[in-house]
C-alpha cells in the first residue's frame, strides 16, 4: 500500500511539473484576441481617447438625492449622452474594420459585445427616465459582466481607451 501510495505520488508530481514546464517554455504566449493589424488597433486607442475625454466633459458630480423630482431624468439625459460616444465609435469601427482576417472576424465579434452593452446602457436610462432608480445591470456572458470580456479584448489589443467606461458601475 506504501508502494503504491509513493509511486502514485511521484505520477502527480511529475504531472505537474511537466505541465510547468509546458506553460513556462513551449506554451504560446500570444493572446487569442490579438490580430495582427496593429496600425488599425492604434487608430482605434486613439478614436476611443476622443470618446474618454467627451464622456469627461459630461461628468455630473451632483448626488442625485440634490437634484429634486427632475434627477433621474437628467441622469438618463447624460446616460444618453455618454452612450452615444461609445455607440459613435462602434458604428465608425464597423465601418472600417482591420485588414487581416482575424482581425475582421473578431473584432466583429466585439462590436456585436459592445452593442449588447450600448443596449444595456439604453435600457438604463429609460428605467431612469420612468422613475426606476436600480444599479446598471450588464447582460452577462457565462457568469461575467459583458464589460469583462469587452476589456479583455481592448486590453490583449493595446486598446485600454476601448475599455468600456465604469460611469454607471460605481
Amino acid at each position: 500500500m506504501k508502494l503504491i501510495s509513493r509511486t502514485l505520488l511521484i505520477v502527480v508530481i511529475a504531472l505537474i511539473v511537466a505541465m510547468w514546464i509546458y506553460g513556462l517554455f513551449f506554451a504560446s504566449k500570444q493572446a487569442i484576441n490579438k490580430f495582427a493589424d496593429r496600425q488599425w488597433a492604434q487608430a482605434s486607442q486613439s478614436r476611443c481617447l476622443i470618446a474618454e475625454q467627451q464622456r469627461l466633459e459630461l461628468a455630473d458630480y451632483r448626488l442625485v438625492d440634490d437634484l429634486g423630482a427632475a434627477a433621474l431624468s437628467q441622469r438618463a439625459t447624460l446616460v444618453d449622452k455618454a452612450t452615444d460616444t461609445i455607440e459613435s465609435f462602434v458604428n465608425e469601427f464597423r465601418a472600417s474594420l482591420p485588414s487581416d482576417p482575424k482581425g475582421i472576424e473578431i473584432v466583429g465579434l466585439w462590436l456585436d459585445d459592445y452593442e449588447i452593452y450600448i443596449a444595456d446602457r439604453r435600457s438604463f436610462a429609460n428605467d431612469l427616465r420612468n422613475g426606476i432608480n436600480l444599479r446598471f445591470a450588464e447582460t452577462p456572458l457565462k457568469g461575467l459582466p459583458i464589460s469583462e470580456k469587452i476589456s479583455t479584448f481592448a486590453a490583449d489589443n493595446e486598446m485600454s481607451n476601448c475599455k468600456p467606461p465604469l460611469d454607471l458601475s460605481i
